[in-house]
């Protein structure tokens, strides 16, 4: 069995975070006299970072009427306000952490890369996963674009001294298998997450799994 190099996603992969995440939108939206939304459709505003978050959460046509600074304070907000209460109703999926602790002990090597801001990816994974061996752990940072971009991974690997084709990214929406392609990685789907299988086969995933365990067996056959 070949050593493989594996880069997670973080929510609606490892952790389901949506509830919380939504909670924090919908708190800063209700304060500012803007309708709020049922938490289940937050599943199709996160993947893409706190500004496309909050853009999407917003009523049509609202971030081109605030002026810039207006915006992001209201993204700042939303942002605190997730910070403070982001490990409420968060909880890993089930079966994920024993498997990331089966692929380690095969000898895998395992990482984190989610745009979601840095800080608030380095604590949840410390909070969730704290005796996962993770390489690297990193989330959105200042002045490298955000996924489906592909710096953020080709980084990652550069620091692990390993090419993409030997590497594969694991997420749970089409932003993620996108990345996984842009960067010349193999693209692994799990529908799990908050997109589902569609998604992922729409969006030409190499692998679409539906469970924790068959990541350790993909691993294994890959």
């Amino acid at each position: 069995m070949n050593k493989k190099y594996i880069l997670f996603d973080l929510d609606g992969t490892l952790i389901d975070s949506l509830e919380d995440i939504g909670q924090a939108c919908n708190d800063v939206l209700a304060s500012h006299g803007y309708p709020v939304h049922p938490l289940s459709k937050y599943r199709f505003y996160v993947g893409r970072g706190f500004q496309k978050l909050v853009g999407d959460a917003l009523p049509e046509g609202e971030t081109a009427r605030l002026s810039s600074a207006d915006l992001a304070a209201l993204i700042a907000e939303a942002r605190a306000q997730y910070g403070k209460n982001m490990c409420v109703r968060t909880k890993p999926y089930e079966g994920i952490t024993e498997a990331l602790h089966t692929l380690a002990d095969q000898g895998h090597t395992l990482a984190v890369l989610s745009n979601k801001p840095d800080d608030l990816t380095v604590e949840l994974v410390r909070r969730y996963f704290p005796d996962v061996p993770f390489a690297l752990v990193r989330g959105g940072r200042e002045g490298v674009p955000l996924k489906p971009e592909a710096a953020a991974p080709l980084d990652m690997l550069r620091h692990m001294a390993v090419l993409p084709s030997a590497s594969f990214y694991v997420g749970d929406s089409n932003v993620d298998i996108f990345t996984a392609r842009n960067a010349g990685m193999t693209s692994i789907g799990v529908a799990w997450g908050f997109r589902g299988a569609d998604e992922l086969r729409a969006a030409q995933a190499d692998h679409v799994i539906e469970t924790p365990e068959a990541l350790t067996r993909l691993a294994m056959e890959a």
